[in-house]
């Protein structure tokens, strides 16, 4: 095919699938490394002697690193170019594959999930750059159905990751969840390479670490890693780390609302009510859906009995539910009805496990928790298009990153909920303490978006999306 004949191929078809493919491989890595591990968390347990607190940092190390790196690395892609944040990022994912193949220790594991927070937030950012930039190039409207497939994939993929983590620790041993790191960051890495155009030359305004806020990343992440070393050591309280997470959200304020383009922008939420009760909404709603991705595996693997497998095996149904709503949630337009049907969901759902112990069959386990895969797939979608009515247009890449990291916040919050209501091991107890934790949450939300006018209706969602 001639450069012309290529040319006129990707003016009538900017978004095709050799653009869009790539792309969404590479998108699918953060959902699917933060769930596979679910099902593993029990053997890695088991194998380094550790606590249910102690394996908790495995995933609140991940989502501390995303909630910063995702809008560092989106900046990165707006100074250096996407693609190449996106091949770098990709290069780091396929490190912490090898380096949790040889993983000597539980501090060593939490290393590599760090190197896999930072590798895998490149993704989204850099694709949502490279969007606007095909866009932009080929005089396309906004490629709506392409980024609505990536929002879908990732979700999709999310909801499959116990299925397929709980598969590879069953027949290759929980090494393999690091390990198909490798692989998968390959593939995506020579179809980018092949596919995805290269960056134009870009000049830099400023210094790098002027351009990035480097001092605000610092004071927020000293706050998150305060609280999550206050609040994950259940038996031996730090509360020093009380007095660090105060001085560094003080500082965090007061540089923010110093600087003229801030890692955290205080200023916009203080004057979009709207989006900053979209962000807390996000934060609460994602504590629920993790505390049933991590809290439930350790449960059917630690008081059922259950394989790793098995577990994964269990969330089948979950994650079919969590893809039909998803799309679904794609197709609606208004906000607040997809919003409650997934709270309500969410209160069924807990009602559901405290229904049910250790003695309940496999079958009866895995109908209780799928209506949680509702809420799974509603939130997602429906919180992306209400940061999109919500947030002013000339700052909604910036709105975008920081609704991730609302959303990692929501993680690591899981995190403590469920070492919390655990304990050392799970039990049949502990499960229905952390259902009835959840129906609380999820009780709240429902009763907060009932009544929360700020959410647009679906007529004005409507003119926003013709």
């Amino acid at each position: 095919m001639s450069a012309a004949a290529e040319g006129r191929g990707v003016a009538s078809k900017p978004f095709g699938v050799r653009f869009l493919l790539p792309i969404a491989l590479g998108s699918c890595l953060n959902p699917i490394n933060s769930t596979m591990i679910a099902t593993a968390l029990v053997p890695i347990a088991t194998e380094f002697h550790a606590g249910v607190a102690e394996t908790g940092w495995l995933i609140a190390a991940l989502y501390l690193c995303c909630a910063v790196a995702q809008p560092t690395l989106g900046r990165l892609a707006d100074l250096l170019g996407a693609r190449r944040v996106y091949l770098a990022s990709l290069v780091l994912v396929m490190i912490a594959g090898v380096m949790g193949r040889i993983a000597p220790s539980l501090g060593w594991l939490v290393g590599v999930r760090v190197l896999l927070g930072i590798g895998t937030s490149g993704a989204y950012p850099s694709a949502m750059r490279l969007f606007r930039e095909r866009a932009d190039a080929t005089g396309s409207p906004p490629p709506r159905t392409a980024m609505g497939m990536l929002s879908l994939t990732g979700v999709a993929t999310a909801a499959v990751g116990p299925v397929l983590g709980g598969v590879l620790t069953g027949v290759f041993g929980w090494h393999a969840i690091f390990t198909v790191n490798m692989p998968l960051a390959l593939i995506t890495l020579l179809l980018a390479l092949a596919w995805i155009p290269k960056d134009p030359p870009r000049r830099a305004r400023r210094p790098l670490w002027q351009e990035l806020d480097v001092p605000g990343m610092l004071f927020f992440s000293g706050m998150l890693l305060a609280v999550m070393v206050f609040l994950l050591d259940i038996g031996h309280r730090l509360w020093m780390a009380l007095p660090v997470a105060a001085i560094s959200g003080a500082l965090l304020a007061w540089h923010s609302l110093r600087r003229v383009d801030p890692f955290i922008d205080l200023r916009m939420l203080a004057k979009h009510v709207p989006l900053s009760l979209t962000y807390v909404r996000a934060a609460v709603a994602f504590t629920v859906v993790y505390c049933v991705f991590y809290g439930f595996a350790q449960w059917v693997e630690g008081a059922g009995g259950y394989s790793s497998a098995q577990a994964g095996i269990a969330t089948v149904p979950l994650s079919l539910l969590a893809g039909i709503a998803s799309m679904a949630g794609a197709r609606t337009r208004g906000l607040r009805g997809p919003f409650l049907l997934a709270f309500a969901c969410s209160i069924a759902g807990a009602v559901a496990l405290l229904c049910i112990d250790a003695t309940s069959p496999l079958w009866m386990m895995a109908a209780a928790v799928a209506l949680f895969g509702i809420p799974q797939g509603l939130v997602s979608v429906t919180t992306q298009a209400a940061v999109y009515m919500q947030a002013p247009a000339e700052q909604l890449g910036a709105a975008s990153g920081l609704q991730r990291t609302f959303s990692y916040v929501g993680a690591m919050a899981a995190t403590v909920v469920i070492g919390i209501c655990y304990g050392h091991r799970p039990t049949d107890q502990s499960l229905h303490s952390l259902a009835i934790g959840m129906g609380v949450m999820s009780a709240l939300l429902l009763v907060a978006t009932l009544f929360d006018r700020t959410l647009p209706r679906a007529g004005a969602l409507s003119k926003a999306h013709p």
